[in-house]
């Protein structure tokens, strides 16, 4: 993976949380603590998708979409303003997503990939040891030869390999695999990890974090 992403955050706390989950993730970050900072970033350097704050000193996260667009840097905001006044202005003046703080990690990247995939950031394969999946075609290989998942098996399956190191709790993925709607229980999630575990051999690299979840283990 080799989109870079510029975290624009006054706030060293969650600035240092959110660069921490996307270099787990494989992103190269940059971290702005201004709006100064951020047009000094974006002149300077080439970026595939800005996460930025509204109230930052300096230029606000509003002041600096103009410049973001001029360097076709997509932006999702990442803000504490909750209301719809606010998250209207954003999305009409030009930002792709508006998330509310306080907000899931797993949630902010999965809206980071349907991003870079309209701006076509997103590699169409992606690959976990003698594992392939195609997102184009949803064809899952092992070892070059084609295995049979369930929807919901490969979009799990996904979800794991787009976020390879992340410990993953049971609620986050019933929430981003299977939906507000969804009103079945967390063993859901532990049945199709097991499919995942027999039918990838994956069951070191698929590891359980004892009472928190699972974690797709980092290759060495």
């Amino acid at each position: 993976m080799n989109e870079r992403i510029l975290i624009v955050e006054d706030d060293p706390a969650i600035s240092k949380l959110i660069d921490t989950n996307l270099a787990i993730s494989g992103f190269q970050t940059f971290c702005a603590m201004d709006g100064r900072q951020a047009v000094e970033a974006i002149q300077a350097q080439r970026f595939d998708l800005a996460l930025c704050d509204i109230m930052l000193p300096e230029l606000d996260g509003f002041e600096l979409l103009p410049y973001m667009k001029e360097k076709k840097i997509p932006v999702i905001y990442v803000s504490a303003k909750a209301d719809v006044q606010s998250r209207v202005q954003g999305l009409r003046l030009g930002a792709e997503d508006y998330l509310v703080k306080p907000f899931d990690i797993l949630e902010l990247l999965v809206r980071m990939e349907k991003v870079l995939a309209r701006a076509e950031k997103q590699p169409k394969n992606l690959t976990y040891r003698d594992i392939t999946v195609d997102e184009e075609s949803h064809e899952v290989t092992k070892s070059g030869e084609a295995v049979a998942l369930k929807h919901m098996e490969y979009e799990l399956l996904l979800t794991f390999m787009r976020h390879p190191g992340m410990v993953m709790t049971r609620e986050d993925l019933l929430h981003q695999v299977w939906g507000d709607e969804y009103i079945g229980e967390t063993r859901t999630v532990d049945v199709h990890v097991a499919a995942l575990r027999r039918k990838l051999d994956l069951n070191k690299e698929l590891a359980t974090v004892y009472k928190i979840g699972y974690r797709l283990e980092v290759l060495p």
